[in-house]
């Protein structure tokens, strides 16, 4: 096997890529950059019936969107090509053979009806079926009919399975020990489970052979997966020992879970709590549906690599903003946490905020730009400073046409908890302050502040009389920026329009 450091993300093309499928492929492209390795990407596409159009480029969209593109992939540096499993089905039967010839697999001729046959008779006996040690040699293979029995019907066309034997002897407990890298010592009694089918008569291997060839193939140095493939472990390490190929380092990662309770998080839970568990959108070829991805949503790549990373790992720092060169520094296996991380989609949304103050003006206005063109809005205003005063209260992009439809479009209707501040005398103190307005050359935020307070401590006028109904006429509603700013920015005639309506109205 090779020295240098190769780690795979390996997903299936059956849908959108999940959010905790992201994860994975982050961490592996974090252990590949910090020990100056190669991070790949293999299609598995051999189970043919699941297969969904779009999902293979959906999956190399997001990774790329998301700054974490692998080395080698489809069309990409195939060194260990091909990089899509359905094209390497050619190489597999000679590993089953293989396996068939030194005594660690077998064929099996049983029917389906056959064996839901036996599953009942165990159930009435009050037993579980298990295909294993305990039973193997009482079921239609060829380890109870000869050799020439075998090939006679093999030769025929008859349906069989290669099955891998887990336990080779009849013992009463044969225990498999083993390290994982996050979860260190793991332990598995073989006598429980089951010979699971490596290969089909159609040529077709299983995702465990094919699996196995493929990383040893593609030398693959460590194993970074989710938990769900630890029960797997066992059938791996033999698989590779039964090849006589060194076994890869392996890492089972935590499960990201709901934010409420345990359990998994599902796009069920995204769908009943507004948030995304795809990195971008999808639509359902088959039916139509749209499922919101975090692209779509107004997240930055940055941010989502940014949480995601901090979802079961962190670097025993209290640091929680990290530039993606940042993490590929400081991640280490051995400090991701063996139990689930809680998916926290307000947490998600703070990281968002922090991002999007980093981002510079000329960014920010290009995109505010293109929500004011898709709302037809068309403006001399000052775009540049209305973002630079807003974007601390944003989250998104988005949230700035929230914050700021005001600037752009006088108010028709105001808060109703509002109107209370306008008092029996506020039209009149509204009237001489579009008198006191009406004179202000100099125009400026501070100016025209300084010269409203002292119209206000020279009349002895509270400042809640002026100020509150003031923000009303211009806000529609007491929220928003410094509010010398908002009239400096929509201008003196606007402010006076909008006063006088408010007067007129209120």
């Amino acid at each position: 096997m090779s020295k240098q450091v190769r780690v795979r993300f390996a997903p299936s093309p059956t849908g959108p890529l999940h959010i905790g499928g992201v994860r994975t492929a982050l961490f592996n492209y974090l252990f590949a950059k910090k020990n100056k390795g190669v991070f790949y990407l293999r299609i598995e596409d051999t189970d043919q019936n699941r297969f969904v159009p779009g999902a293979e480029a959906y999956i190399m969209e997001a990774l790329e969107w998301l700054g974490i593109a692998p080395s080698e992939t489809v069309g990409k540096n195939e060194k260990f090509g091909p990089y899509r499993q359905s094209e390497r089905k050619h190489l597999y039967k000679q590993y089953a053979d293989q396996l068939v010839h030194t005594g660690w697999a077998y064929y099996a001729f049983d029917t389906a009806e056959a064996l839901d046959t036996h599953r009942k008779q165990h159930e009435a006996e009050g037993k579980t079926f298990i295909y294993n040690w305990h039973n193997r040699e009482k079921l239609d293979t060829s380890l109870v009919i000869s050799k020439e029995e075998t090939e006679k019907r093999i030769a025929a066309g008859e349906d069989y399975v290669i099955r891998f034997k887990m336990q080779k002897e009849k013992e009463e407990k044969t225990f498999l020990n083993t390290q994982d890298i996050i979860r260190g010592h793991v332990s598995f009694d073989l006598s429980l489970l089951d010979d699971k089918v490596l290969f089909k008569s159609d040529g077709m291997p299983t995702y465990h052979l094919a699996n196995i060839v493929d990383d040893h193939l593609m030398e693959t140095t460590h194993v970074i997966r989710g938990e769900e493939w630890l029960p797997s472990l066992p059938l791996h390490i033999l698989l590779y020992q039964a090849l006589g190929w060194e076994a890869p380092e392996f890492a089972h990662l935590p499960l990201i879970l709901k934010p409420i309770g345990n359990g998994k998080l599902s796009k069920r839970d995204g769908d009943k709590m507004g948030f995304p568990v795809f990195p971008l959108e999808w639509t359902d070829p088959t039916t139509g549906e749209k499922s919101s991805g975090y692209r779509e949503k107004g997240f930055f790549p940055e941010a989502v690599v940014n949480f995601l990373a901090l979802l079961g790992w962190n670097d025993g720092t209290d640091q929680e903003l990290f530039t993606l060169e940042e993490l590929a520094e400081s991640f280490d296996l051995t400090r991701v946490h063996k139990a689930g991380a809680k998916f926290d989609p307000e947490k998600n949304k703070w990281f968002n905020h922090q991002y999007l103050q980093k981002q510079s003006d000329e960014r920010l206005v290009k995109d505010f730009e293109k929500i004011l063109e898709e709302k037809g809005i068309q403006t001399l205003l000052n775009i540049r400073k209305i973002t630079t005063i807003l974007k601390e209260r944003a989250d998104f992009v988005s949230d700035l046409w929230e914050l700021s439809d005001y600037f752009f479009v006088a108010p028709t209707t105001y808060d109703e908890k509002a109107t209370k501040n306008w008092k029996e005398d506020t039209p009149n103190l509204m009237q001489q302050l579009i008198s006191v307005l009406e004179n202000i050359s100099d125009f400026t935020s501070v100016n025209i502040e300084t010269v409203v307070k002292d119209w206000m401590t020279k009349n002895e006028i509270g400042m809640g009389k002026v100020m509150q109904p003031f923000r009303l006429s211009l806000v529609g509603a007491l929220k928003g920026p410094h509010l010398f700013d908002i009239v400096e920015l929509i201008g003196k005639d606007e402010t006076i329009k909008r006063l006088e309506k408010a007067i007129a109205s209120l």
